[in-house]
């Protein structure tokens, strides 16, 4: 049944009389009339009744009424469900994320994005696997992720989310964590090194054994830990130091004091499905440029403590 003329029948009984209805809906009383007439026709039934000047709705017409009245504002919120998705007000996003990306800007975003539009859903998913979420932008599990290496596809777009320092974490009465001036390098081949097992996290591992690589170290390993909670404790234990993004220092674990290294730097990327038309997307990445310009504004911080 065409809405507009449940609409009609509301108007006509709100008003009271087909001329109210006719100047409230801007139609001619004549067009009105012939409306609900022809709707009364196709029913089969008499929707109204005149009752001195007016007209009041029958049995059959308040069962339609009421009807009419609740089909009307499902449509209306239908239709506002409509303009708040495609504006990216409403909907679903799933994030994927390394561990070291939601101590840095991505927590800020998400936070900010959640505060701004509560009727967002998010879903955050934590992965250690580069090759894992970039699978998942591309078959749709993921809307975007936030990743240290991504999978090199023309499927795939991406774009710097941020750069930061690596930075040693070592025992805090290690004669390293003395100053707070960033440690060289060469450091890491004079301690042992708690590491990531490499089946858990390829990427991270790598980019800690490329770097001793390169500076010419053969790293000794003194233990090995599946999260950053497990490596943080293995490193205030003593077993050696550990090699993460900088912005894990404000987990502020007990006994572990961080440095960072010179001269290194290690990359987020944010990745998306090429053609993604998600506003959401486009709401999130509006919100990681907020903070990431807030930032800035706010001048360098002191990241060594």
């Amino acid at each position: 049944m065409d809405l507009r003329l449940l609409g009609y029948v509301v108007a006509i009984a709100e008003e009271g009389s087909i001329s109210g209805a006719a100047r409230r809906l801007r139609l001619t009383q004549p067009t009105l009339s012939r409306q609900l007439g022809e709707l009364e026709r196709r029913l089969g039934a008499e929707l109204f009744t005149r009752a001195g000047r007016g007209l009041v709705p029958t049995p059959a017409g308040e069962v339609l009424i009421r009807r009419a009245v609740q089909m009307l504002a499902d449509a209306e919120a239908a239709l506002n469900d409509v303009r708040l998705a495609a504006e990216g007000k409403t909907g679903r996003l799933t994030v994927g994320f390394a561990g070291s990306g939601i101590n840095g800007v991505l927590g800020a975003a998400l936070g900010r994005l959640r505060v701004e539009f509560p009727d967002i859903e998010l879903t955050l998913v934590e992965l250690f696997d580069d090759a894992e979420m970039s699978a998942g932008i591309l078959d749709g599990s993921l809307d975007v992720a936030v990743q240290r290496l991504p999978v090199r596809d023309a499927r795939l777009a991406t774009r710097v989310c941020a750069r930061e320092s690596l930075t040693i974490f070592l025992p805090a009465g290690h004669p390293f964590a003395r100053t707070r001036e960033p440690a060289p390098v060469s450091v890491l081949g004079e301690i042992p090194l708690v590491l990531w097992p490499r089946e858990s996290a390829p990427h991270a591992h790598d980019e800690i054994t490329s770097l001793c690589h390169h500076a010419g170290i053969v790293p000794r390993v003194g233990a090995r830990g599946r999260s950053v909670q497990t490596i943080l404790a293995l490193v205030a234990a003593g077993f050696g130091a550990a090699v993460m993004a900088d912005s894990y220092r404000v987990l502020h674990r007990e006994g572990v004091t961080p440095r960072r290294l010179a001269g290194t730097a290690t990359t987020l990327h944010l990745v998306w499905l090429a053609g993604n038309t998600n506003p959401l997307l486009r709401r999130f990445m509006i919100a990681l440029d907020t903070v990431k310009a807030r930032h800035r504004d706010d001048g360098p911080r002191t990241t060594d403590a």
